[in-house]
């Protein structure tokens, strides 16, 4: 492959602090491996001097096969690792540390189950809550945020700080330490033992970083104290692909990289070699919008290029029957599955498409994990209302939502395993206004039982007073009631079209049975990728489908503040980056009956921001 100027440039690089701001396509892994080749044949650096850092054991294993390949399949003493991986080796040799001391998923996962559990604390979906309160620990480590002055999103201010207090105590009594702990330690030992630091600082004097944009402040603080007094620190990167802020990356530590080192010497990767010219043209006029950036522009390597295809719908179901007759006649003309992926901005928006394309027959593999919402809290209430409606008698069913919305209706009130209205009046008979209370849930039953799927969820969330439950719900634990709202309105709409709870219920265990198959079949690998936006970087297919791009969905609702927004315009421009020969931007005028304006991003995309 002919290499050219800049990336020259970058690889003869010997001494000093250097960045590399490396756009989409544009061969970083190319020319960190040839620097690493150049420092130890031209510059004769030995080996084991140098330490090449990743973000994922993938990159490290990946950057490792093509150095070595580079060297002609001899393996050569170089270091290659994740950020973690090294923090640990550097904690195994201060303190003897063994794999065993790595607190294991399932141990965290049991004790966070056991612990919640003895404080009784309310909440639907133990999984979700749980991981909800483990992102949060993650976050005040790796940012040194003061446990005093942190306020929780999951749960109340005093019950977290519990919360997190007890997870410390079972960490240090097991003597455990979990992958945020490894930062946390290294930092604090490199500070305490100016003997330990040095020591490492003689071992490792050449460090080269990958995707420094997803840098955290004490990964960053620690790298810094490694690589002085020499700084030969060579950081690899693009700050307009800088998307995990809500893991606690700062962008503005790349920004800021030649405050921190005036002498650094800076070079521009400015060719993108994936993407036909007008991906690369509409990409670059997207990303210009965004003030906190190195302003650099992208040129392609490619002249010419398929035009990207920007389609308007009037809903979502005819927006995905578009992307499945295109993928088809994709496939018809060659294409194999996999050099596909349709990609959206959250993990719940791909669950319509999954349902059409497993009706379609297209193979399908899902990078994350996508939520039944068959599986929902929500879900479950309004199954439990149904399955009385159709006589379903048992006492635990009914536990689930006879104060769903607040009937005052107590758990003493239903002592047998079997419900029995008449027995459940006379337990209230001295109360008369609890006696109507449940006369009315025996109308609004018997209401359901005689209606369709769709039209009895729509009387369970408006004539039951459901949403109005979960209005409170969501006020008291300070959500977004409509978060809560979009799981009814995609559960109803998914009830559309079926003539009775049978053939709807049916259908639903089709699926789980087809989903099931899917995941153990041999032809996932070959399937179209279905993928969040975060999930898709570092990766590159022939044709990319973005889909519901909408006001809202893209850029989401919760983005807010400038920062926050200039998050989502790089997700965008990471998603479009993607794709090397076709584009496809899709949006639709409704979305679970709901009116939708388009993209801001749709706009942005056409003409470059003019600077000020």
């Amino acid at each position: 492959m002919k290499i050219d100027t800049s990336q020259i440039n970058a690889i003869r690089h010997k001494d000093g602090p250097e960045l590399v701001l490396a756009g989409p396509g544009s061969g970083k892994t190319l020319v960190i491996t040839r620097r690493v080749q150049h420092l130890i044949d031209q510059y004769h650096i030995p080996p084991s001097a140098i330490l090449v850092i990743t973000f994922t054991k993938a990159a490290a294993t990946e950057m490792r096969q093509r150095f070595e390949k580079l060297m002609g399949g001899r393996r050569v003493p170089v270091s290659f690792g994740t950020f973690h991986a090294v923090y640990f080796m550097i904690l195994k040799h201060a303190y003897g540390y063994t794999a065993d001391n790595i607190v294991k998923e399932e141990q965290r996962l049991q004790f966070m189950k056991e612990y919640i559990r003895r404080l009784r604390l309310e909440y639907d979906d133990e999984n979700e809550f749980i991981s909800s309160l483990f992102s949060e620990i993650s976050l005040i480590k790796n940012t040194s945020v003061n446990l005093a002055h942190y306020y929780s999103s999951c749960c109340g201010q005093d019950v977290f700080r519990n919360i997190f207090e007890a997870y410390e105590n079972f960490l240090h009594q097991n003597r455990f330490i979990d992958f945020d702990d490894m930062l946390v330690y290294c930092k604090e030992l490199l500070v305490q033992r100016p003997d330990i630091l040095a020591a490492w600082q003689r071992k490792y004097q050449y460090i080269l970083i990958d995707e420094f944009q997803d840098i955290n402040q004490i990964q960053y603080d620690i790298i810094r104290m490694l690589a002085a007094p020499q700084d030969n620190l060579f950081i690899v990167g693009d700050d307009d692909q800088s998307i995990y802020r809500f893991r606690g990356a700062r962008p503005e530590i790349m920004l800021n990289f030649t405050k921190d080192y005036p002498d650094a010497g800076k070079v521009i990767l400015d060719t993108n070699y994936r993407s036909g010219a007008e991906i690369v043209r509409h990409a670059g006029n997207l990303i210009s919008f965004n003030q906190k950036r190195f302003e650099k522009k992208i040129a392609p390597a490619a002249k010419t290029g398929i035009p990207v295809v920007k389609k308007e719908f009037q809903t979502q179901r005819e927006q995905n029957l578009y992307v499945i007759q295109e993928i088809l006649r994709l496939h018809r003309e060659g294409m194999e599955y996999k050099d596909m992926a349709v990609l959206f901005r959250t993990n719940m928006q791909p669950r319509f498409l999954m349902e059409m394309m497993l009706d379609y027959s297209i193979s399908f593999t899902a990078k994350d994990r996508i939520p039944n919402i068959y599986d929902h809290w929500i879900t479950r209430d309004l199954f439990a209302y149904i399955d009385i409606a159709r006589g379903d008698r048992r006492r635990s069913t009914f536990l689930k939502i006879m104060n769903r919305p607040k009937r005052y209706l107590s758990r003493e009130s239903l002592p047998y395993e079997e419900v029995a209205f008449d027995v459940w009046e006379e337990y209230y008979e001295e109360q008369g206004w609890m006696v109507q209370r449940l006369e009315k849930l025996q109308m609004d039953l018997k209401v359901i039982a005689g209606m369709r799927p769709y039209s009895a969820i729509n009387y369970i969330r408006k004539g039951v007073a459901y949403e109005d439950y979960l209005r409170e719900y969501a006020e008291v634990r300070r959500i977004p009631f409509e978060d809560l709202a979009d799981v009814l309105d995609e559960l109803q709409e998914n009830a559309r079209g079926f003539e009775t709870f049978d053939s709807w219920f049916e259908h639903i265990k089709q699926l789980r049975e087809e989903l099931e198959e899917q995941a153990k079949s041999y032809k996932v690998a070959e399937g179209v990728n279905l993928s969040t936006l975060h999930s898709s970087k570092g990766l590159e297919y022939d044709t990319v489908f973005l889909v519901d791009v909408n006001e809202n969905v893209m850029p989401n609702k919760k983005a807010v503040l400038d920062a926050d927004l200039e998050e989502e315009r790089r997700m965008f421009y990471v998603g479009m980056t993607r794709a090397k020969n076709r584009l496809y931007l899709l949006w639709s005028h409704q979305i679970r009956n709901k009116d939708m304006d388009p993209s801001r991003f749709l706009i942005e995309c056409e003409s470059a921001q003019t600077k000020r």
